[in-house]
């Protein structure tokens, strides 16, 4: 179609306006730092539409992952354009239509896309209020924006925003500083807007990608392999071919397609019955020691070399470990995808449309232009899970089966047992104190796995990849700095030696919330009260004693506040515990306090402080630190990955427990508003800190110990 600018924006009824927040339109990157890339910068790469029936569009590249993204960013826009939030529509995450922002990852939706949003609507305000006065000969001061509407202040003028831009696109882009409203005017920004979205979950409402149907939608299974190097030494399909399906072989990978959902899902049943598959390598015992893991380092990376750390006579050490840890989402992984035309169209709770296009593009040999991915959410996954790896096996089967929509639902066995996890970590402190009470020498080791393998482009991080291509199956590195993330202090300590080691072990892994930072929070926080206790000190006094950064102590001092006049029966224990997300991110303090009866640990009630900066959505962000804190409970708890000589066995709800609603303990939290600081990132905030005021009271609780998770299998009374 051949047409002009002025009329192409006519026939499609809305005006865009570029503005120049993402350099390098299609950077990618396979690590978590991917959406720290969003800078205020200049290319055009972003858009917001004025709408010819009153409303905004606004575009991010962001992804709805329970965070309330969707909300946040309608009121920054609403705020600069003075709208009422309900005038804003948002689109998230779809290739060719939304900016690529990479992942929605590392706690940056609020802090980048949401202020990238904020700077572009408030350039389009600007220009709305020229165009106005120029075109009208109305003194620009004399003029204000409401609702979709451009009024003068004496009640003689009145015209809509698409009139007033009469179909012609702004051609600007937002200037690097731009002018933002006032927070003292601020109506929307800071409020406890209510999100439409949690109406449709209670409600039970189709609103996930798992609730899709489409006409003459068929259903799909993977047959999944003995392990994950296995080999196909036998296809059997006789049994499954007597069922009204449809199998697909290529290679070793193998899926079946039904117009039934009932009788793919017995199909898979009986190939992975019936198949034979050699396993190459055997796993270890069923859980790996911290010996074991240790063991496996071949690569060590210096953190931290600061001082000259020199331990006499007067230190202390203690030594923790993590397991592997699942995302679990309650929802198995889902994708719907066609192959038409020669082109692709896929449906995903991925968080980066543009990387997994990238991706499958590679996987499939397909142009990246003839790939499009729409993100839907998906029920509930904070971190890399398996929405890629079923978006691509959805994609191979409609590449297979072509001009038929095909829906793949994992089971939840093949969820808990193929999805990428939370790498095992060990983590071995040793500190000493100096004449003067306070901490003077410092020594932490940390080994773990990568903490992230996301596509970012490369077919060999997608599950299906291996058994597809009929290739060896490769597990890159991939983003090792998420290991030592959070592993240096946020005290003052003069002397400091931090050193990260690499180890590759024998679990599929990647990003999950937090990254290394849970742990190592965890492991400095549980020797901060040891070291609290050598000084014979208060733990929240001795923490004050060693910062110097005042909005610290101010969430640890309001915390410490919110727990005053606890009473605590003989079993019970209050621990305390703080930390800056990546030394850069939100403050957060909190309380525990824990029962221990019969050697089984029980969270009963946990306070909170977080200072997040400037405040978008009270409720959203105090919503992102109750989830934080109780996920934290229930990893730190109760959750371990289990394993045979074969592959992962736990597979289900009993054999990999997590909270349910009977654990959840009493969550209070409180939010410092800083309206004249950056909005910080505060979605990881919560884990680590959670996690060690956990291990802190249970010692309060019995005088002893417990640094091996989870807790409820190490605690001894």
């Amino acid at each position: 179609m051949k047409t002009t600018r002025r009329n192409f924006i006519k026939n499609t009824s809305y005006v865009a306006i570029g503005f120049s927040l993402v350099p390098n339109l299609a950077w990618i990157s396979v690590n978590e730092q991917s959406s720290q890339g969003v800078t205020q910068q200049s290319r055009i790469t972003d858009w917001l539409q004025i709408l010819d029936d009153g409303r905004v569009r606004v575009f991010s590249g962001k992804m709805e992952l329970g965070q309330g993204i969707r909300i946040a960013i309608a009121q920054v826009a609403a705020e600069e354009l003075n709208m009422n939030v309900d005038f804003i529509e948002v689109k998230l995450a779809e290739t060719s239509t939304t900016p690529n922002e990479g992942y929605t990852a590392g706690s940056q939706s609020v802090a980048r896309s949401a202020m990238s949003v904020r700077k572009a609507a408030a350039a389009a305000a600007a220009i709305l209020i020229a165009r106005t006065a120029e075109k009208y000969e109305i003194k620009a001061e004399n003029l204000y924006l409401k609702d979709g509407m451009v009024l003068s202040k004496d009640g003689d003028f009145r015209a809509s925003f698409f009139n007033i831009l009469d179909g012609v696109q702004i051609e600007e882009v937002v200037p690097e500083n731009i002018q933002t409203k006032s927070k003292e005017d601020y109506e929307v920004v800071g409020t406890p807007v209510a999100r439409k979205d949690i109406g449709e979950m209670v409600r039970g409402l189709p609103m996930y990608v798992q609730d899709l149907r489409f006409p003459g939608m068929l259903y799909a299974r993977v047959v999944r392999a003995a392990a994950y190097d296995a080999k196909l030494t036998e296809f059997n399909k006789e049994n499954a071919e007597k069922l009204d399906v449809k199998i697909i072989k290529v290679k070793d990978f193998i899926g079946v397609i039904s117009e039934d959902e009932y009788q793919a899902e017995k199909a898979k049943i009986f190939l992975e019955r019936d198949c034979k598959w050699d396993t190459e390598t055997e796993l270890p015992v069923e859980e790996f020691s911290a010996e074991y893991l240790k063991n496996l380092s071949k690569e060590t990376e210096n953190v931290v070399n600061k001082g000259n750390v020199a331990f006499k006579n007067n230190s202390i050490s203690a030594k923790y470990f993590k397991p592997y840890v699942m995302h679990a989402a309650v929802g198995p992984s889902c994708a719907i995808a066609i192959f038409k035309e020669e082109k692709l169209e896929i449906w995903s709770h991925t968080q980066g449309v543009y990387p997994l296009r990238k991706t499958l593009a590679d996987l499939l040999n397909l142009n990246e232009e003839n790939i499009k991915i729409t993100g839907v959410p998906g029920s509930g996954c904070y971190g890399h899970n398996a929405a890629d790896d079923v978006a691509a096996e959805a994609a191979i089967l409609a590449v297979e089966n072509p001009e038929k929509y095909i829906k793949l639902q994992w089971t939840r066995a093949d969820e808990h047992a193929w999805e990428p996890y939370g790498s095992a970590m060990v983590m071995e402190m040793e500190g000493s104190l100096g004449t003067n009470g306070k901490i003077e020498n410092w020594k932490y080791n940390v080994w773990s796995d990568t903490h992230s393998t996301r596509p970012g482009g490369d077919k060999q991080n997608l599950l299906p990849s291996s058994f597809y291509n009929g290739t060896t199956a490769k597990r890159p590195k991939g983003y090792f700095g998420g290991a030592y993330r959070n592993s240096e202090p946020y005290y003052k300590i003069p002397n400091q030696k931090i050193d990260a080691h690499y180890f590759k072990g024998p679990l599929r892994v990647s990003a999950l919330r937090s990254l290394g930072a849970y742990s190592n929070i965890l492991a400095i926080e549980n020797f901060m009260d040891r070291l609290a206790d050598k000084a014979g000190e208060d733990p929240v006094a001795f923490r004050l004693k060693h910062l110097e950064d005042q909005r610290a102590k101010d969430v640890l001092k309001k915390v410490k506040e919110m727990t005053l006049g606890v009473e605590l029966l003989e079993s019970e224990g209050l621990g305390f515990a703080f930390s800056r997300y990546k030394n850069s991110a939100s403050y957060f303090a909190v309380a525990a306090k824990v029962s221990v009866e019969n050697a089984k640990v029980s969270v009963k009630e946990m306070w909170g402080a977080i200072d997040s900066g400037e405040i978008i959505n009270p409720d959203g962000l105090k919503n992102q630190t109750e989830g934080g804190m109780i996920q934290s409970a229930s990893w730190t708890l109760q959750e371990a990955v289990k394993f045979d000589q074969t592959h992962v066995s736990s597979t289900n709800w009993e054999s990999y427990p997590i909270f349910r609603f009977a654990d959840i303990p009493f969550v209070h939290v409180e939010v410092i508003d800083r309206p004249d600081e950056d909005a910080l990132g505060a979605g990881e905030a919560a884990q680590g800190p959670s996690a060690a005021a956990i291990l802190n009271a249970v010692y309060r609780a019995t005088g002893k110990q417990v640094a091996f998770l989870p807790v409820n299998k190490n605690v001894s009374v």
